[in-house]
């Protein structure tokens, strides 16, 4: 069975790169369902991919990030640059499909060849982006589109994985509402390359701008500031290189004002990390990302194999009869694993 997904996988590949649709949409389904196709086709398309600009944006809901999405689509081609989305829904947890459908929004762009919309479930992922996505992300770069958009749920808590996944970070803020409180708490500021209060024909917006840049004038980047304290950070994001200073912008999404803008600051950007060389380790914090995620799964996948998954299930039930704690438990079970792979 092994070899005939890999063959389709390896054929999905190559219509991609050749510009076939069909192939494009069901190569991403595998990915979703992280198929052994799926992984065939990576490997091939893994060389080809690193062109792209990947865009993340996300914040909390309500505040506009699937009308900005479009808004940012509408600009982009008028610019002549071609235009992929990844739009993370909230998973139905019934199919684990997607629930939103945010493609339903962007539905004036289905005959561009220019523009290719997927909306992926989060299928529980607490941070909304799904691992799956930023391999989604892999074949759309692959695949030739200059710029990926990533959009997320924007559950408010765990979006640093915006950061991990994106070359520039997008945050979105709605005026009148306290999101920039929220958003100090929930450390999406600490993510931000560029932050975005949006709906900027409502009262306030000007103000709940004047008060962001006030913040991150007063405490230039909150990353930066905890890594000079020594604090921990995840891996990816402790090597993820952050602007000193954070720009603020006012958009209209429904009607467009402020979205030139916006792509300029997001290019602006993109030219900043070329020129000091940073997009190196942008890169080196995405596949490291990457790299961690998969070996988890593979990990996982060996000791619940046949000849591990007796031992596995014992030593978990150890642990959950508190006969063993789950440091010990985790220990014997690498050891386990290392066992297995000496006899292999």
């Amino acid at each position: 069975m092994a070899e005939p997904a890999a063959a389709r996988g390896v054929a999905l590949a190559e219509g991609t790169l050749a510009g076939d649709r069909r192939a494009l949409a069901r190569l991403l389904t595998a990915v979703e369902n992280r198929t052994p196709a799926a992984e065939a086709a990576l490997r091939r398309l893994h060389p080809a991919a690193g062109r792209a600009h990947l865009v993340g944006v996300t914040g909390a809901p309500g505040s506009g990030k699937s009308t900005l999405v479009a808004a940012l689509i509408g600009e982009l081609r008028a610019a002549g640059r071609s235009v992929a989305v990844v739009a993370v829904d909230p998973s139905s947890p019934i199919t684990g499909g997607a629930l939103l459908g945010d493609r339903v929004r962007m539905q004036s762009y289905a005959s561009d060849d220019g523009v290719f919309i997927r909306s992926m479930a989060s299928r529980g992922h607490a941070g909304g982006l799904a691992a799956s996505s930023v391999a989604a992300a892999t074949v759309l770069d692959a695949a030739g589109f200059d710029v990926i958009l990533l959009e997320t749920v924007g559950t408010g808590q765990s979006e640093v994985e915006v950061a991990a996944a994106a070359d520039t970070t997008v945050i979105l803020e709605a005026p009148e509402m306290g999101d920039e409180v929220q958003a100090i708490k929930a450390g999406l500021l600490e993510v931000a390359d560029i932050v975005v209060v949006n709906k900027g024909d409502r009262p306030g917006a000007q103000r709940t701008a004047g008060e962001l840049r006030a913040m991150l004038t007063a405490a230039p980047n909150p990353r930066l500031a905890r890594a000079a304290d020594g604090a921990a950070a995840a891996p990816s994001a402790a090597e993820r290189p952050h602007p000193n200073r954070l720009e603020v912008l006012v958009t209209t999404a429904t009607t467009g004002e402020g979205v030139a803008e916006l792509v300029a600051a997001v290019d602006r950007h993109r030219a900043g990390l070329r020129a000091g060389g940073e997009g190196i380790a942008l890169r080196r914090a995405r596949a490291a990302a990457l790299v961690w995620a998969l070996l988890g799964d593979r990990v996982r996948e060996r000791l619940l194999a046949p000849a591990l998954a007796a031992a596995t299930t014992a030593t978990l039930d150890a642990a959950g009869r508190h006969e063993l704690d789950p440091y010990a438990a985790a220990d014997r079970l690498l050891a386990a694993l290392v066992g297995a792979e000496r006899k292999a």
